[in-house]
């Protein structure tokens, strides 16, 4: 039995769905938005390689290792960046939010609270999840402040955690949910998912 199947979540501004070769041009085209492959510290394909980037991501879904969504928003009905459930740990119930990124014209808007607010919705009531994990680079700020104002707590920090592309060491932040907190952290995402936004 698969814990994590294929599935589409839909809200008010964005639809997950599940990645296919039918997003690259779609990615090719957010991916430039920014020039997010250019920040050091993540891990972000440059427009030459977002196709491969979707073929390894179906890898580790046919493998039970990820469930790879594309980000698709409503308004355009274009994607606008990719998310997934990663290192899934189904004897345990537990699951990865990461290897996310977002053209930038969407980031640090209620499209990026609400895909969040959609995941751990699935992640805790359908998947039945203990917990709920996110992973950073230690350096990237703009990801540990998002990830501590979804209400979740830092566990800990594996240090010289991984060798990056550029030859540097990755200091990994580790925060997590989980399922006692959910109900609150819940609460906060739907506010913050409904107060009106300026611009």
């Amino acid at each position: 039995m698969i814990f994590a199947k294929p599935v589409t979540l839909s809200g008010k501004y964005a639809r997950l769905e599940p990645l296919s070769p039918a997003h690259e041009s779609d990615l090719i085209e957010a991916v430039k938005d920014g020039e997010l492959w250019n920040l050091w510290y993540t891990s972000v394909p440059s427009p030459d390689k977002v196709g491969a980037e979707i073929q390894k991501r179906l890898g580790l879904r046919d493998s039970g290792s990820m469930l790879p969504f594309a980000i698709v928003e409503l308004a355009t009905g274009q994607a606008v960046g990719m998310t997934t459930y990663m290192n899934i740990d189904a004897a345990n119930r537990r699951v990865e939010i990461g290897s996310t990124w977002y053209r930038r014209r969407v980031q640090r808007s209620g499209l990026n609270t609400e895909c969040k607010l959609m995941l751990l919705t699935h992640a805790f009531e359908e998947l039945d999840c203990i917990a709920v994990e996110f992973r950073t680079h230690f350096m990237n700020r703009q990801s540990r402040a998002g990830i501590e104002r979804l209400g979740a707590k830092l566990d800990g920090i594996l240090r010289q955690h991984q060798i990056s592309p550029n030859g540097t060491l990755r200091d990994t932040c580790v925060y997590s949910i989980i399922a006692s907190e959910w109900p609150t952290i819940k609460a906060h995402l739907a506010y913050q998912h409904d107060r009106p936004r300026a611009g």
